[in-house]
Protein backbone atom coordinates (compact mmCIF):
# COMPACT_ATOMS: atom_id res chain seq x y z
CA UNK A 1 0.00 0.00 0.00
CA UNK A 2 1.46 3.36 -1.03
CA UNK A 3 1.85 5.97 1.68
CA UNK A 4 2.33 9.74 1.52
CA UNK A 5 5.49 9.57 3.61
CA UNK A 6 8.91 8.37 2.38
CA UNK A 7 10.85 5.65 4.18
CA UNK A 8 13.66 7.08 6.33
CA UNK A 9 16.37 5.30 7.67
CA UNK A 10 30.57 26.75 24.33
CA UNK A 11 31.53 29.82 22.71
CA UNK A 12 31.95 31.35 19.28
CA UNK A 13 35.59 30.28 19.03
CA UNK A 14 34.59 26.63 18.75
CA UNK A 15 36.19 25.18 15.61
CA UNK A 16 36.48 21.94 13.71
CA UNK A 17 37.76 20.05 16.74
CA UNK A 18 34.34 20.28 18.36
CA UNK A 19 33.11 17.22 20.23
CA UNK A 20 29.46 17.95 19.55
CA UNK A 21 27.46 19.26 16.58
CA UNK A 22 27.75 22.98 15.96
CA UNK A 23 25.85 25.73 14.18
CA UNK A 24 27.20 28.70 12.25
CA UNK A 25 27.38 31.61 14.72
CA UNK A 26 26.25 34.35 12.32
CA UNK A 27 22.77 32.89 12.69
CA UNK A 28 22.65 34.40 16.19
CA UNK A 29 22.37 37.86 14.61
CA UNK A 30 18.78 36.98 13.74
CA UNK A 31 18.13 35.93 17.34
CA UNK A 32 19.52 39.25 18.59
CA UNK A 33 17.30 41.21 16.21
CA UNK A 34 14.25 39.21 17.27
CA UNK A 35 15.02 40.00 20.91
CA UNK A 36 15.45 43.70 20.20
CA UNK A 37 12.20 43.76 18.22
CA UNK A 38 10.51 42.18 21.25
CA UNK A 39 11.73 44.98 23.51
CA UNK A 40 14.50 42.93 25.15
CA UNK A 41 18.13 44.06 25.35
CA UNK A 42 19.89 41.40 23.29
CA UNK A 43 23.34 42.47 24.53
CA UNK A 44 22.38 41.63 28.10
CA UNK A 45 21.11 38.17 27.14
CA UNK A 46 24.10 37.34 24.97
CA UNK A 47 26.57 38.52 27.60
CA UNK A 48 24.91 36.24 30.15
CA UNK A 49 25.77 33.28 27.91
CA UNK A 50 29.22 34.52 26.95
CA UNK A 51 28.22 34.89 23.30
CA UNK A 52 29.72 37.94 21.56
CA UNK A 53 27.38 39.99 19.39
CA UNK A 54 29.58 40.28 16.32
CA UNK A 55 28.79 40.62 12.65
CA UNK A 56 31.30 37.91 11.68
CA UNK A 57 30.05 35.68 8.89
CA UNK A 58 33.03 33.31 9.03
CA UNK A 59 31.39 29.86 8.78
CA UNK A 60 34.21 28.41 10.88
CA UNK A 61 33.06 30.51 13.84
CA UNK A 62 30.47 28.25 15.42
CA UNK A 63 28.39 27.52 18.52
CA UNK A 64 27.63 24.14 20.14
CA UNK A 65 24.08 22.85 19.93
CA UNK A 66 23.71 22.88 23.72
CA UNK A 67 24.57 26.59 23.83
CA UNK A 68 21.93 27.33 21.20
CA UNK A 69 19.33 25.37 23.19
CA UNK A 70 20.09 27.24 26.42
CA UNK A 71 20.03 30.58 24.59
CA UNK A 72 16.64 29.84 23.07
CA UNK A 73 15.17 28.79 26.41
CA UNK A 74 16.26 32.09 27.90
CA UNK A 75 14.80 34.00 24.95
CA UNK A 76 11.41 32.31 25.34
CA UNK A 77 11.44 33.13 29.07
CA UNK A 78 12.36 36.80 28.74
CA UNK A 79 9.97 37.45 25.84
CA UNK A 80 7.18 35.25 27.23
CA UNK A 81 6.67 34.16 23.63
CA UNK A 82 6.27 30.41 22.98
CA UNK A 83 6.53 31.17 19.26
CA UNK A 84 9.85 33.00 19.53
CA UNK A 85 11.46 30.68 16.96
CA UNK A 86 8.91 31.77 14.37
CA UNK A 87 9.81 35.38 15.13
CA UNK A 88 13.51 34.63 14.59
CA UNK A 89 12.67 33.13 11.18
CA UNK A 90 11.69 36.59 9.94
CA UNK A 91 15.15 37.97 10.74
CA UNK A 92 17.33 35.25 9.23
CA UNK A 93 18.91 36.48 6.02
CA UNK A 94 20.52 34.41 3.30
CA UNK A 95 23.83 36.16 3.99
CA UNK A 96 23.83 34.62 7.50
CA UNK A 97 24.45 31.28 5.76
CA UNK A 98 27.66 32.51 4.12
CA UNK A 99 28.40 30.89 0.73
CA UNK A 100 25.43 28.54 1.05
CA UNK A 101 23.09 31.53 1.20
CA UNK A 102 24.46 32.97 -2.04
CA UNK A 103 24.35 29.57 -3.69
CA UNK A 104 20.73 29.02 -2.66
CA UNK A 105 19.77 32.46 -3.96
CA UNK A 106 21.31 31.66 -7.35
CA UNK A 107 19.59 28.28 -7.71
CA UNK A 108 17.74 27.62 -10.95
CA UNK A 109 14.69 25.96 -9.38
CA UNK A 110 13.41 25.11 -5.91
CA UNK A 111 14.52 21.54 -6.60
CA UNK A 112 18.07 22.85 -7.12
CA UNK A 113 17.60 24.82 -3.88
CA UNK A 114 16.66 21.66 -1.97
CA UNK A 115 19.46 19.61 -3.52
CA UNK A 116 21.96 22.20 -2.28
CA UNK A 117 20.50 21.93 1.21
CA UNK A 118 20.89 18.18 0.92
CA UNK A 119 24.56 18.42 -0.05
CA UNK A 120 25.73 21.38 2.00
CA UNK A 121 23.48 21.79 5.06
CA UNK A 122 26.42 20.79 7.32
CA UNK A 123 27.98 24.18 6.65
CA UNK A 124 25.07 25.79 8.48
CA UNK A 125 24.47 23.15 11.12
CA UNK A 126 25.57 19.64 11.99
CA UNK A 127 22.38 18.77 13.87
CA UNK A 128 20.58 17.11 10.98
CA UNK A 129 21.06 15.15 7.80
CA UNK A 130 18.97 16.46 4.90
CA UNK A 131 17.58 14.28 2.12
CA UNK A 132 15.46 15.05 -0.92
CA UNK A 133 13.08 12.26 -1.92
CA UNK A 134 10.67 12.16 -4.84
CA UNK A 135 7.47 10.20 -5.27
CA UNK A 136 4.97 10.73 -8.11
CA UNK A 137 3.88 14.37 -8.01
CA UNK A 138 5.47 15.15 -4.63
CA UNK A 139 8.90 16.14 -3.36
CA UNK A 140 9.89 15.40 0.24
CA UNK A 141 12.51 17.46 2.07
CA UNK A 142 13.45 15.26 5.02
CA UNK A 143 15.46 16.29 8.09
CA UNK A 144 16.88 13.42 10.12
CA UNK A 145 17.90 14.87 13.47
CA UNK A 146 21.23 13.55 14.74
CA UNK A 147 20.89 15.13 18.21
CA UNK A 148 18.07 16.53 20.29
CA UNK A 149 17.36 20.15 19.31
CA UNK A 150 15.14 22.84 20.75
CA UNK A 151 11.74 23.47 19.25
CA UNK A 152 12.79 27.06 18.57
CA UNK A 153 15.72 25.89 16.45
CA UNK A 154 13.34 23.87 14.31
CA UNK A 155 10.78 26.68 14.15
CA UNK A 156 13.38 29.25 13.10
CA UNK A 157 14.86 27.19 10.29
CA UNK A 158 11.60 25.87 8.84
CA UNK A 159 10.11 29.35 8.96
CA UNK A 160 13.18 30.81 7.25
CA UNK A 161 13.05 28.02 4.67
CA UNK A 162 9.49 28.78 3.59
CA UNK A 163 9.89 32.55 3.69
CA UNK A 164 13.01 32.31 1.52
CA UNK A 165 11.33 30.01 -0.99
CA UNK A 166 8.49 32.50 -1.33
CA UNK A 167 11.00 35.31 -1.82
CA UNK A 168 12.81 33.44 -4.59
CA UNK A 169 9.73 31.91 -6.25
CA UNK A 170 6.43 33.65 -5.50
CA UNK A 171 4.68 35.02 -2.37
CA UNK A 172 1.68 32.69 -2.69
CA UNK A 173 3.84 29.54 -2.66
CA UNK A 174 2.80 27.00 -0.02
CA UNK A 175 3.95 23.50 0.91
CA UNK A 176 1.50 20.62 1.00
CA UNK A 177 2.33 19.55 4.56
CA UNK A 178 4.85 20.02 7.35
CA UNK A 179 5.89 17.61 10.08
CA UNK A 180 7.84 18.87 13.09
CA UNK A 181 9.72 17.04 15.82
CA UNK A 182 8.71 19.56 18.44
CA UNK A 183 5.44 19.17 20.36
CA UNK A 184 2.64 21.64 19.69
CA UNK A 185 2.75 24.65 22.05
CA UNK A 186 0.02 24.65 24.70
CA UNK A 187 -1.17 27.95 23.24
CA UNK A 188 -2.14 26.20 19.99
CA UNK A 189 -0.86 25.68 16.42
CA UNK A 190 -2.47 28.73 14.81
CA UNK A 191 0.75 30.76 14.26
CA UNK A 192 2.29 27.80 12.43
CA UNK A 193 -0.70 27.32 10.19
CA UNK A 194 -0.80 31.06 9.48
CA UNK A 195 2.87 31.15 8.48
CA UNK A 196 3.07 27.91 6.51
CA UNK A 197 -0.48 28.04 5.08
CA UNK A 198 -0.49 24.24 5.20
CA UNK A 199 -1.35 21.42 7.65
CA UNK A 200 1.25 21.05 10.41
CA UNK A 201 1.81 17.79 12.32
CA UNK A 202 3.75 17.90 15.59
CA UNK A 203 5.71 15.40 17.70
CA UNK A 204 7.17 13.42 14.80
CA UNK A 205 10.53 11.66 14.96
CA UNK A 206 12.08 13.94 12.34
CA UNK A 207 11.26 17.03 10.29
CA UNK A 208 9.59 16.90 6.90
CA UNK A 209 8.26 19.34 4.32
CA UNK A 210 6.18 18.04 1.42
CA UNK A 211 5.96 20.05 -1.81
CA UNK A 212 4.09 19.73 -5.09
CA UNK A 213 6.54 18.76 -7.81
CA UNK A 214 5.13 21.33 -10.25
CA UNK A 215 6.29 24.14 -7.95
CA UNK A 216 9.76 22.67 -7.55
CA UNK A 217 10.62 22.68 -11.25
CA UNK A 218 9.74 26.27 -12.15
CA UNK A 219 12.66 28.53 -13.10
CA UNK A 220 13.50 31.09 -10.42
CA UNK A 221 14.13 34.74 -11.24
CA UNK A 222 17.52 34.65 -9.47
CA UNK A 223 18.80 31.74 -11.56
CA UNK A 224 22.55 32.28 -12.03
CA UNK A 225 24.56 29.09 -12.63
CA UNK A 226 27.92 30.89 -12.57
CA UNK A 227 27.33 32.42 -9.13
CA UNK A 228 25.91 29.17 -7.77
CA UNK A 229 28.92 27.19 -9.00
CA UNK A 230 31.48 29.58 -7.49
CA UNK A 231 29.80 29.41 -4.10
CA UNK A 232 29.31 25.64 -4.25
CA UNK A 233 33.08 25.30 -4.61
CA UNK A 234 33.63 27.67 -1.67
CA UNK A 235 31.26 25.58 0.45
CA UNK A 236 33.12 22.36 -0.35
CA UNK A 237 36.36 24.00 0.76
CA UNK A 238 34.87 25.05 4.09
CA UNK A 239 33.30 21.63 4.66
CA UNK A 240 36.71 20.02 4.16
CA UNK A 241 38.08 22.29 6.91
CA UNK A 242 35.06 21.81 9.17
CA UNK A 243 35.18 18.02 9.14
CA UNK A 244 38.68 16.88 8.39
CA UNK A 245 37.66 13.27 9.02
CA UNK A 246 35.22 13.35 6.08
CA UNK A 247 37.36 11.78 3.38
CA UNK A 248 34.71 12.17 0.67
CA UNK A 249 34.54 15.95 1.10
CA UNK A 250 38.33 16.18 1.19
CA UNK A 251 38.73 14.13 -1.99
CA UNK A 252 36.00 16.10 -3.76
CA UNK A 253 37.69 19.38 -2.88
CA UNK A 254 41.01 18.18 -4.28
CA UNK A 255 39.37 16.83 -7.45
CA UNK A 256 37.82 20.25 -8.11
CA UNK A 257 41.21 21.88 -7.46
CA UNK A 258 43.22 19.54 -9.70
CA UNK A 259 40.84 18.95 -12.63
CA UNK A 260 41.69 22.09 -14.67
CA UNK A 261 45.40 21.24 -14.94
CA UNK A 262 44.66 17.76 -16.30
CA UNK A 263 46.56 15.92 -13.57
CA UNK A 264 43.85 14.66 -11.22
CA UNK A 265 44.97 11.18 -10.24
CA UNK A 266 44.29 9.08 -7.17
CA UNK A 267 47.98 9.22 -6.23
CA UNK A 268 48.12 13.02 -6.43
CA UNK A 269 44.92 13.45 -4.40
CA UNK A 270 46.16 10.98 -1.78
CA UNK A 271 49.46 12.86 -1.50
CA UNK A 272 47.61 16.18 -1.09
CA UNK A 273 45.59 14.62 1.75
CA UNK A 274 48.80 13.32 3.38
CA UNK A 275 48.05 9.64 2.99
CA UNK A 276 49.10 6.77 0.76
CA UNK A 277 46.96 5.71 -2.23
CA UNK A 278 46.24 2.42 -0.46
CA UNK A 279 45.02 4.17 2.68
CA UNK A 280 42.86 6.51 0.60
CA UNK A 281 41.33 3.56 -1.22
CA UNK A 282 40.59 1.85 2.11
CA UNK A 283 38.95 4.94 3.60
CA UNK A 284 36.77 5.42 0.52
CA UNK A 285 35.76 1.75 0.45
CA UNK A 286 34.67 2.08 4.08
CA UNK A 287 32.31 4.82 2.90
CA UNK A 288 30.99 2.64 0.09
CA UNK A 289 32.70 4.40 -2.79
CA UNK A 290 36.02 4.66 -4.64
CA UNK A 291 38.14 7.34 -6.28
CA UNK A 292 36.93 6.81 -9.85
CA UNK A 293 33.30 7.06 -8.71
CA UNK A 294 33.96 10.37 -6.96
CA UNK A 295 35.87 11.63 -9.98
CA UNK A 296 32.98 10.75 -12.31
CA UNK A 297 30.34 12.18 -9.94
CA UNK A 298 32.25 15.44 -9.51
CA UNK A 299 32.90 15.80 -13.23
CA UNK A 300 29.24 15.13 -14.03
CA UNK A 301 27.98 17.68 -11.51
CA UNK A 302 30.44 20.32 -12.68
CA UNK A 303 29.70 19.57 -16.35
CA UNK A 304 25.95 20.02 -15.87
CA UNK A 305 26.56 23.29 -14.04
CA UNK A 306 29.01 24.60 -16.63
CA UNK A 307 26.70 23.71 -19.54
CA UNK A 308 23.95 25.80 -17.97
CA UNK A 309 26.34 28.76 -18.17
CA UNK A 310 25.72 29.95 -21.73
CA UNK A 311 28.92 31.98 -21.85
CA UNK A 312 31.16 28.92 -21.49
CA UNK A 313 32.04 27.14 -24.76
CA UNK A 314 32.16 23.35 -24.73
CA UNK A 315 35.89 23.48 -25.46
CA UNK A 316 36.54 25.46 -22.28
CA UNK A 317 34.37 23.09 -20.24
CA UNK A 318 36.29 20.14 -21.67
CA UNK A 319 39.59 21.39 -20.29
CA UNK A 320 38.10 22.65 -17.01
CA UNK A 321 37.05 19.05 -16.37
CA UNK A 322 40.47 17.66 -17.20
CA UNK A 323 39.61 15.96 -20.50
CA UNK A 324 42.20 15.98 -23.26
CA UNK A 325 39.71 16.68 -26.07
CA UNK A 326 36.00 17.30 -26.65
CA UNK A 327 35.34 13.83 -28.06
CA UNK A 328 36.40 12.24 -24.76
CA UNK A 329 34.24 14.69 -22.83
CA UNK A 330 31.26 14.04 -25.11
CA UNK A 331 31.54 10.27 -24.69
CA UNK A 332 31.76 10.60 -20.91
CA UNK A 333 28.83 13.03 -20.74
CA UNK A 334 26.64 10.73 -22.84
CA UNK A 335 27.51 7.90 -20.45
CA UNK A 336 26.49 10.04 -17.48
CA UNK A 337 23.30 11.59 -18.84
CA UNK A 338 22.34 9.88 -22.09
CA UNK A 339 22.66 13.23 -23.89
CA UNK A 340 25.41 15.02 -25.76
CA UNK A 341 26.67 18.25 -24.14
CA UNK A 342 24.98 20.26 -26.93
CA UNK A 343 21.63 18.54 -26.46
CA UNK A 344 21.81 18.95 -22.69
CA UNK A 345 22.59 22.67 -23.02
CA UNK A 346 19.62 23.17 -25.36
CA UNK A 347 17.26 21.39 -22.94
CA UNK A 348 18.65 23.25 -19.92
Amino acid sequence: MKTDRPATGADSSLRDDALEPTTISSYTLAIARALDASGVDSKRIFQAFGIPLSSSTDPMTRLPTTTMTRLYRACVDVTNNPYFGLTVAKYIHLTHLHALGYSLAASGTLMDFCRRLERYFRLVSQVAKVRVLEEDDKVFLHFEYLVEISGETEDAFFGFLLLTMRLLYKPEFNPLRLELHRPAPHEGPEPYEALYRAPVIFSRTNGLVVFARRDMTQTLTGDCPELAQVNDNIIIGYLAKLDKSDVITGVTQKIIEFLPDGDCTRDRVASALCMSPTKLQLKLSQRGTHFQQLLDDTRKELACSYLRQASRPVTEITFLLGFSDTSNFTRAFKRWTGLSPTDYRQQA
